[in-house]
């Protein structure tokens, strides 16, 4: 992958394209246990830390076992807000709001960390599993915050029509489920917009990522995963 969108521009309250994909191209999630871990590691980043739950440990040490708390994981329910999300074979997308102008760079940090030392122990391999550092592209106009959420959204039918159970965020902005850290709120919002052109070809958010036609480059351009 070349190194485009590599320098990132950071700044307050900026919405982000995240992606990134694995090292040659390989498959980043093998079986839906890790698809469940890394939806687990965004859970455990961005829930309220009131909703977690906290959890004690049975350790021993030299002899003397004892119940502690484990070290928690930092925690950027303030900081970051997770729009849209999909995971893919071998890549994956979020769109994401950070607070201040370096909170993505430390959220990326520790959930691509944590999600690599789970993958490499569990499939005893060793070195990188990502293909370099995350790329962000900065999103600047409602337009193309809209159609990035729709383009993320269609991702999986590349493998499958039942969008609303792929591992991404559809299911909560069709009303099928809901989950506290994906914030759906704001691109709802738009949908009360009567001055949207696409309002003109449906009314709601499943009209516009299923019936909604139109060329997603000439949008978008070519942000997505490069040759």
């Amino acid at each position: 992958m070349p190194s485009r969108n590599i320098i990132k521009v950071y700044v307050e309250n900026g919405y982000y394209h995240i992606y990134n994909r694995g090292v040659e191209k390989r498959t980043i999630f093998e079986d839906e246990q890790d698809y469940r871990t890394f939806l687990k590691y965004l859970k455990e980043s961005l829930s309220s830390p009131s909703n977690l739950k906290t959890k004690t440990k049975t350790f021993s040490v030299r002899g003397v076992t004892f119940d502690a708390t484990p070290r928690q994981v930092k925690n950027f329910d303030k900081k970051i807000d997770l729009m849209v999300y999909c995971l893919m074979p071998n890549h994956f997308h979020l769109l994401i709001k950070q607070k201040g102008h370096k909170d993505i760079g430390e959220f990326m940090q520790s959930l691509s960390t944590r999600y690599s030392m789970y993958f490499n122990k569990k499939y005893k391999r060793i070195g990188k599993l990502f293909q370099g550092s995350y790329k962000a592209i900065l999103i600047t106009t409602d337009d193309y915050l809209l159609h990035l959420s729709r383009y993320v959204h269609l991702n999986p039918t590349e493998f499958t029509k039942d969008i609303e159970n792929a591992y991404s965020s559809y299911a909560e902005y069709v009303g099928k489920r809901k989950t506290s850290w994906v914030k759906t709120k704001e691109i709802w919002s738009y949908f009360n917009k009567a001055s949207i052109d696409f309002k003109k070809r449906g009314n709601t958010y499943r009209d516009f990522v299923e019936k909604y036609q139109t060329d997603i480059e000439s949008t978008l351009g070519k942000l997505t995963l490069e040759e």
